[in-house]
């Protein structure tokens, strides 16, 4: 019995030791280039949309957040506060009531 043991450990470290000779020997990475729509479009309101110009258009285009459904602010202020303590969102907090106060002035829901 001890014989037939060291022969299947033979057999299967020889089957083992000349596996990388199986393997390609030179693997190429090649570089993968993608090209993004432009996000050029900016929230229109002027000043009064500074504040989330400013702090949203780094994750997002105007045009996702505008094409949102109408909100109550209240869920737009938690939509907002999401962004900040869940998604870690670099958004001052200084301009959070001016970002609020633009989406619930842009896409409020009544």
């Amino acid at each position: 019995m001890r014989k037939y043991i060291v022969a299947v450990g033979c057999l299967i470290t020889g089957l083992l030791a000349s596996t990388p000779a199986w393997v390609e020997q030179f693997l190429i990475i090649k570089s993968t280039a993608v090209e993004l729509p432009t996000g050029d479009s900016l929230f229109p309101g002027g000043t009064s949309a500074d504040a989330i110009n400013n702090n949203c258009l780094a994750c997002h285009s105007a045009d996702m957040v505008l094409n949102q459904p109408s909100l109550p602010r209240s869920t737009w202020e938690g939509e907002v506060h999401k962004m900040i303590n869940i998604y870690k969102a670099p958004i001052d907090q200084a301009d959070v009531p001016a970002i609020i106060d633009y989406l619930a002035g842009t896409k409020g829901g009544k």
